[in-house]
């Protein structure tokens, strides 16, 4: 079985390297949203095993679509891991106080991420 990993970044060119970087991982089937919204309601429907989600986005930024996330019990145990390309330790341990599985700097290597999305998907 597949591992379901959903991206959520409001950047056209950022989601299409993301999704074209996971996929060399042959388990990995993967779908990406361009909005907060369109996020929360793909993970519903959807049940990803893991959200990649974009911090910095219009009307709904990633710490507000975690904190949706949580509150809704359909949603609330799917793990989530920030990018972001604000990486300073305080801002990192923010976003993990948050909730937050792991935090993925952002640009991301195309090459490891899905390496590292690997590891944290079964961290």
């Amino acid at each position: 079985m597949s591992d379901r990993i959903l991206y959520i970044d409001d950047e056209a060119d950022i989601r299409e390297v993301a999704e074209m970087a996971l996929e060399l991982d042959p388990d990995f089937d993967v779908r990406s949203c361009a909005s907060g919204r369109e996020g929360i309601a793909a993970a519903r429907e959807w049940q990803p095993g893991l959200i990649l989600l974009d911090v910095m986005m219009p009307e709904l930024d990633g710490p507000t679509v975690l904190e949706k996330l949580r509150q809704d019990p359909v949603t609330a145990a799917i793990p989530v891991v920030f990018i972001t390309a604000r990486t300073q330790a305080h801002e990192v341990e923010r976003l993990r106080a948050l909730g937050a599985r792991g935090v993925l700097a952002k640009p991301f290597d195309a090459m490891t991420l899905a390496g590292q999305v690997r590891a944290l998907l079964h961290g």
